[in-house]
């Protein structure tokens, strides 16, 4: 299971999020977690930090917020991938829609793409997935091209088409 961090697992704002006090954990994301680990699930975040690449923080003030995630969620996320390039900067094929950092986790746990899942909240999560053979769900109103199936939040996604689908486990 991959997971976006921003408006998947935190609260999304208008700027971003890297202070502890700034990371909400969204309402039922811990216990669609706990879904996905009963039903041997991987929980991986893959996530854009321009910010850092912007210079407006560092990967230390990152990393701090993640431990702060993991701490509050009970280390139910196996592992985070991030790119702290913007556009403007790089071209790089770890910033999602590119997919490196998609690959880097295939290949690190032998993930069976067609078993695995992206849940995202904008179309440029859910664009590497779809290229390299991901299931895939948006956090939203409506379906987007790239979107297998939608819910409001990430426990409403895994409650209603992931957990209960015993094909995947």
């Amino acid at each position: 299971m991959f997971l976006d961090r921003d408006g998947v697992i935190n609260k999304e704002r208008d700027d971003y999020t890297y202070r502890i006090a700034d990371f909400i954990i969204l309402p039922g994301v811990k216990n669609a977690l706990e879904r996905l680990k009963k039903n041997d699930f991987l929980c991986i975040v893959i996530t854009n930090q321009a910010g850092i690449g912007r210079g407006l923080y560092s990967v230390e003030e990152m990393k701090v917020c993640h431990q702060h995630m993991m701490k509050e969620l009970d280390g139910l996320i196996d592992d985070i991938y991030y790119c702290p390039y913007y556009p403007e900067q790089t071209d790089s094929l770890s910033r999602k829609p590119g997919s490196l950092m998609f690959e880097k986790a295939i290949a690190k746990y032998c993930i069976q793409e067609k078993k695995s899942w992206m849940v995202g909240d904008k179309e440029r999560d859910l664009i590497p997935a779809k290229k390299l053979g991901l299931t895939t769900a948006f956090v939203g109103k409506e379906l987007t091209e790239y979107a297998d199936f939608y819910g409001f939040s990430l426990d409403e996604i895994v409650h209603k088409h992931i957990a209960n689908d015993s094909s995947l486990t």
